[in-house]
């Protein structure tokens, strides 16, 4: 099976810092934001948003892990935080790729269950494969590409890289 880099260590984090500088500036009159990472490589790429964000703006950034089974999105879905901590807050849910839209929608329909200022979502890659409603409001990149390729993204310190195969 043929694989091609598709986003070097370089471009991962200049999509990052460009996609916390449009949060910042669609929030930037907002005491705190929740930045919501899926568990896995979703929370990875929120902690480097959130890095970024406490860099750049005086926002109180407030991170939250979003344990979902991805095999089994039905099943019961917690985060990090109390629905208290997000209630009538802006939040971002995060997640690596964008495939089907299966992931976000019930990260999603989680948090309908609570009142929120804004809700938004971001993603590294949208695939533009989607099965749901959903779209990513900051995307790093959009691929088109057949159901029969997958994208991998690697978090590494020194050598993050996603992968088309």
């Amino acid at each position: 099976m043929e694989r091609s880099i598709i986003l070097t260590h370089e471009q991962i984090n200049n999509k990052t810092r460009r996609i916390a500088y449009q949060i910042y500036e669609d929030n930037c009159k907002e005491a705190s934001i929740i930045i919501a990472g899926i568990n896995g490589n979703g929370y990875i790429f929120a902690q480097n948003i959130t890095t970024i964000l406490k860099d750049i703006s005086d926002l109180k950034v407030i991170l939250c892990e979003v344990i979902i089974d991805k095999k089994n999105p039905l099943n019961k879905i917690s985060t990090s935080l109390k629905p208290l901590d997000y209630k009538n807050k802006p939040l971002i849910l995060v997640d690596d790729v964008l495939n089907s839209g299966t992931t976000l929608i019930y990260g999603i329909k989680h948090f309908l269950e609570v009142p929120l200022k804004r809700f938004n979502t971001a993603v590294l890659v949208n695939r533009n494969h989607k099965k749901f409603p959903v779209k990513a409001d900051y995307k790093g990149i959009s691929l088109s590409t057949s159901m029969h390729e997958h994208v991998t993204v690697v978090f590494e310190a020194e050598n993050s890289f996603a992968i088309l195969e």
